[in-house]
C-alpha cells in the first residue's frame, strides 16, 4: 500500500518531496519503489523529489532529525505489523510498531506543529460483522492481537485530536490486493502457490467474507483523502465482499488451474472473524470517491502481474524467512 501510494504521489505531483521512511521488515523490498529511483538517477541534488531513509517510526531520535531538518506538510502513516496469523504466534512486534510506533509520529507531529497527520488504520478493528456493514460511527471490538493493536492506535489518534486538536485524519481500509503484496497473505500466496504447483492453506471451511479493495483505488481514495478532507474525519474504504474459496477458485480460473489440487483446509484462527463489511458510502457522497476497477477486472492484473514477474516473488519465496511462517501457516500452528 505505501509502495503505490509512493508511486501515485511521485508521478502525479511533479512538485511534491517525498520522503519514505522505512525499516524494511521481511516484507519491506526497496523494489516496490525501482521506478521513482530509477527515475531520479542523474538529477542534481536539488532536483530529487525522493528520499530514502531506513529507519524505524519509534526511533525518536531520528525522527527528530527528520522533522527538524525538514518542514513536512503532511504525514501519512502506512507502516504497520499486518499479518494476523503472525500476531497470534507473536504479537510483541504489533505492539511496538502499531501502537508505540504510531504514538511516536503523533508526538513528532505535534511537536514541529506539522499540519496534517493520516493514520492508515483497518476494517478489522470494527471485529466480525455477521450481518450489516460497518460505517465510522459503528463500535469497535478487534478479535486479535494485529487488529486489537490497530484499534488502540486509532483510538489514540482519536484521543490527540480531542486533547490536542491534532490535525489527524483515519482511513479504515479493507483488504487491499494488488502488484508487490508480500506472498503470504491470500491473493499472492493462492497465485505464486498455483504457479508453483503448491498447496494453498485455507483456514476453515474457507467461507470467511472480506471486503477486497485494488490497490490502485485504496490510493486514489488516501489522494482524496488527502487533498480534500476536513480534518479530524474518519474515512471507511471498501470493496467487494467475497468468500476466500470464492477468491481462490476465481484465481485457479484464470490461471487454468483446479483448484481441488492445490486447496489445503486447515484449522481456523483462533477466535477467527467470519465476516468483513464495510460501508463506504461517506467517502462516496462527501469526496466523490468510485472505484475505477471492478473486481473481476482487478485480480486479473493481478494474477498477469505476479505470473509475469516471477524473479520479484521466486527469491521470496525461497527465502528461509518465508519459508518458517509458510511452515507454521500451512499446519496452522499457533503456540
Amino acid at each position: 500500500m505505501g509502495s503505490h501510494f509512493v508511486n501515485h504521489l511521485y508521478h502525479k505531483y511533479p512538485q511534491y518531496k517525498i520522503f519514505n521512511l522505512d525499516l524494511l521488515t521481511y516484507a519491506g523490498n526497496n523494489a516496490n519503489v525501482r521506478d521513482v529511483e530509477l527515475h531520479k538517477i542523474g538529477l542534481p541534488p536539488d532536483d530529487q523529489r525522493y528520499h530514502f531513509i531506513h529507519g524505524d517510526i519509534c526511533d525518536r531520535d531520528l525522527l527528530n532529525s527528520l522533522f527538524s531538518a525538514n518542514r513536512f506538510a503532511t504525514v501519512i502513516n502506512f507502516a504497520a505489523e499486518s499479518h494476523v496469523d503472525r500476531s497470534i504466534i507473536d504479537s510483541q512486534d504489533f505492539i511496538r510498531t502499531n501502537i508505540q510506533g504510531v504514538h511516536t509520529l503523533l508526538e513528532m507531529t505535534r511537536k514541529y506543529s506539522i499540519p496534517k497527520f493520516i493514520q492508515i488504520s483497518t476494517d478489522e478493528i470494527y471485529g466480525d460483522v455477521p450481518d450489516g456493514c460497518s460505517h465510522e460511527e459503528s463500535p469497535i471490538r478487534p478479535s486479535n492481537p494485529y487488529s486489537a493493536s490497530k484499534a488502540s492506535a486509532d483510538v489514540l489518534v482519536q484521543a490527540f485530536i480531542r486533547t490536542h486538536r491534532a490535525p489527524a485524519l483515519i482511513v479504515r481500509g479493507s483488504n487491499n490486493f494488488g502488484p508487490y503484496q508480500y506472498p503470504e497473505k491470500l491473493i499472492p500466496l493462492a497465485i505464486t502457490s498455483y504457479l508453483e504447483g503448491g498447496k494453498i492453506p485455507v483456514h476453515g471451511n474457507g467461507r470467511h467474507v472480506r471486503s477486497w479493495v485494488y490497490v490502485k483505488d485504496f490510493t486514489n481514495a488516501v489522494d482524496l483523502v488527502m487533498h480534500h478532507s476536513p480534518l479530524y474525519s474518519i474515512w471507511n474504504i471498501g470493496g467487494m465482499q467475497k468468500t476466500n474459496l470464492e477468491v481462490i477458485h476465481k484465481i485457479g480460473e484464470l490461471l487454468g488451474k483446479e483448484p481441488s489440487g492445490h486447496i489445503e483446509h486447515i484449522s481456523d484462527r483462533p477466535g477467527a472473524d467470519l465476516r468483513y463489511a464495510l460501508d463506504s458510502g461517506k467517502i462516496r457522497r462527501e469526496l466523490g470517491w468510485q472505484p475505477a476497477y471492478d473486481f473481476d477486472t482487478a485480480l486479473a492484473e493481478t494474477v498477469a502481474w505476479y505470473r509475469d514477474n516471477p524473479q520479484w516473488w521466486k527469491a521470496i519465496r525461497a527465502s528461509d524467512t518465508f519459508r518458517r511462517h509458510y511452515e507454521k501457516q500451512s499446519k496452522a500452528q499457533y503456540y
